[in-house]
């Protein structure tokens, strides 16, 4: 090699040689298929700015997207047995659980947490559909009763935010049961009169769906969001029909009864804060007049007529 080779090769190299580019810095959306900068859809919520498309949302962005100044506290997942069946198909089901945890950094498919969202308190249980589709295991049935208890323990309301393709396959006929202490959950917040409120994500399918998800007290759905039991197309060969535009999305939910409000994710904040205020106040706004009598309050000190009065 002549000194030419030695000093210049390098200095030339470096010139023409591509510098190393994150593969990360663009993001497809899954509607319109526009590339769009990671700086302008995390500023702009993981919406898309030119079709509106709400993209998946991990669990930490969610709580911190809800509760105030992104504060909270999660709390630890009760302990169960994480391989119960020895399940194996292509790989191993502890092999899975494990590539799940380092790829996500959370012990399963839900974080529990509690806070302040617009100043009043609340417990939010929300899913990871990263880790293995956001599937309902034990992990996740015995998390969600402990989210409902420590509700009921703090007085506050709870709002659960599922995102899954259903229950844990590798579980078997455990995860199965997870829909029956789900919705043993949702029972003992109603019978100690704890608001309970669902907020339904894209997608919320399988037995999610046919347990805790549909049973709150009031469910709200983020825009486009594919909210049902079974797939389309299982449906449409089951019934040999044609399934009408748009079925299963939450605007059809709504339309049809099963869902009480579409709520864009600019204004889900805003829209939980002020039905936790309403759920929490449950005093009046303004003073109470008296329909009869001549006490404080009293119209004039004369009876309304019986048809004004209260029954």
């Amino acid at each position: 090699m002549s000194w030419l080779d030695r000093f210049s090769r390098p200095k030339v190299s470096g010139l023409f040689r591509k510098p190393d580019i994150p593969q990360d810095l663009w993001e497809k959306c899954e509607k319109c298929e526009q590339m769009i900068f990671h700086r302008e859809l995390e500023g702009n919520l993981r919406v898309c700015p030119r079709c509106d498309h709400h993209m998946r949302l991990g669990a930490e962005q969610r709580l911190a997207q809800l509760f105030d100044e992104e504060k909270y506290q999660s709390i630890e997942l009760p302990a169960v047995d994480e391989d119960p069946l020895r399940f194996r198909d292509r790989k191993r089901y502890a092999d899975r659980l494990r590539e799940a945890r380092s790829k996500t950094g959370h012990d399963d498919a839900i974080v529990v947490a509690h806070g302040q969202i617009g100043g009043s308190p609340a417990v939010v249980a929300a899913f990871n559909f990263g880790f293995l589709g956001g599937s309902m295991g034990t992990a996740v049935g015995e998390s969600l009763l402990a989210a409902a208890r420590l509700a009921i323990l703090q007085e506050a309301p709870l709002i659960v935010i599922p995102s899954s393709g259903g229950a844990r396959m590798q579980e078997g006929v455990l995860s199965l049961m997870q829909m029956a202490r789900t919705t043993i959950a949702v029972d003992e917040l109603k019978e100690a009169g704890v608001p309970y409120i669902v907020l339904l994500t894209n997608p919320t399918t399988g037995g999610v769906t046919a347990s805790f998800a549909m049973l709150g007290d009031i469910a709200i759905a983020e825009p486009g969001a594919v909210i049902g039991f079974a797939g389309p197309r299982v449906i449409e060969e089951t019934i040999r029909e044609r399934l009408p535009e748009g079925f299963q999305r939450a605007e059809y939910l709504r339309d049809h009864g099963m869902v009480d409000m579409v709520v864009h994710r600019r204004k889900l904040r805003e829209t939980l804060s002020l039905l936790l205020s309403l759920l929490r106040d449950k005093k009046p706004t303004a003073e109470v007049i008296a329909l009869h009598g001549n006490g404080p309050g009293a119209s004039g000190g004369k009876d309304l007529p019986a048809s004004a009065s209260a029954e």
